[in-house]
């Protein structure tokens, strides 16, 4: 049975942007719920994510970007967690597509120089390409193995676990923690 997406309201509860960009699509079982569903849609999780200002106009395009780069994203993240080499030519196209410009700026208020990045357009590349790159740096970096996919049945989110004990287990305690726990309780109150 295909998955039928349903349009919901974003997710942020990951501790990490490219893992809540690919959360933009949740669910349990055969329900999806897909954030996306046009361009604006696609521009509105960005605002959100503070990744570009409020009132900007989606480009043509965009969902038809986004899409493809967050199954490769999800594809990417698990074949990481699984040691496996997967397909990356959609993330390095746009990687390559949407790389912003680099300039040195001088910051009045804190008075030091610090690198500024500007994207080169607002084409749908440059405006996820902030999310490949915090991609690319989950999946290099020195804590990707701390990234978890919720322990309830079905629920496909996944999560940077950046608790002090890393025993985080959920999504969210408040969503799926909270099902199990209650599940649990009943479960042991039967027996």
């Amino acid at each position: 049975m295909d998955p039928t997406p349903i349009s919901s309201p974003p997710l942020f509860l990951a501790d990490n942007l490219a893992l809540d960009f690919i959360n933009s699509e949740y669910g349990t079982g055969d329900e999806r719920h897909d954030c996306f569903e046009d361009d604006r849609s696609v521009i509105d999780w960005l605002v959100k994510a503070g990744l570009v200002a409020k009132g900007i106009e989606a480009p043509a395009g965009l969902l038809a970007k986004a899409h493809p780069f967050r199954d490769a994203a999800r594809a990417v993240i698990h074949a990481a967690m699984n040691a496996v080499a997967v397909d990356l030519g959609v993330i390095n196209r746009l990687l390559e597509e949407g790389h912003p410009l680099t300039r040195l700026q001088w910051d009045e208020e804190t008075r030091q120089y610090h690198a500024g990045t500007h994207p080169v357009s607002n084409s749908p590349a440059s405006l996820l390409w902030p999310v490949a790159d915090a991609l690319v740096k989950l999946v290099t970096g020195n804590k990707f193995e701390f990234v978890r996919q919720c322990e309830a049945h079905n629920c496909i989110l996944l999560f940077h676990d950046l608790s002090k004990s890393h025993r985080r287990r959920w999504c969210s305690m408040a969503t799926c923690g909270n099902r199990i726990k209650v599940a649990a309780f009943r479960n042991r109150k039967h027996s």
